[in-house]
């Protein structure tokens, strides 16, 4: 497959101009945020995971390898409720991600038991840039998704 449209060609264009708004956002969670660079990295890469985003799955890998994040920890992440690298925190907010992710498959959406879960493990600023970081990684994966770009010639730490 080959991409469908560049979104980014016209820097002047609206769709361009607003993906700008998103990317800035999406930044300034990765580099304001007090919640833990290792649990964005996680997050992000499940939910991209999740929505299928090759680009995304790419970018996020080899950002968290990059970052010093373990293969094992990396390759697991697609089954992390099987795994035992992970922290009870960093659960905690795979399953938010996951759960924010997949509202469309369950009309529940993220339920009250995840959400107590994650409030153990994060104070309300971490909470509301987990739910942030969460939404700009959906609606990016869905542009890409959208438009067909593929994942795999992606240079680490030019990007999050």
């Amino acid at each position: 497959m080959t991409v469908r449209l560049a979104l980014f060609s016209n820097p002047t264009a609206t769709a361009a101009k607003a993906a700008g708004h998103f990317g800035a956002a999406s930044k300034t969670i990765l580099q304001e945020s007090t919640l833990p660079a290792a649990v964005q990295r996680l997050v992000v890469l499940r939910a991209s995971q999740i929505n299928g985003d090759g680009y995304a799955t790419d970018v996020w890998s080899k950002n968290a390898a990059h970052a010093g994040e373990s293969a094992v920890r990396i390759n697991q992440v697609a089954a992390w409720r099987e795994s035992t690298v992970f922290t009870d925190a960093e659960r905690a907010a795979l399953e938010v991600a996951e759960q924010g992710t997949r509202i469309a498959d369950a009309a529940s959406g993220v339920t009250d038991q995840a959400w107590a879960d994650a409030a153990r493990h994060y104070d309300e600023d971490q909470l509301s840039d987990l739910v942030m970081l969460i939404a700009l990684i959906n609606a990016t994966n869905r542009m890409s998704v959208i438009v067909g770009q593929r994942g795999g010639d992606f240079e680490p730490g030019t990007i999050g």
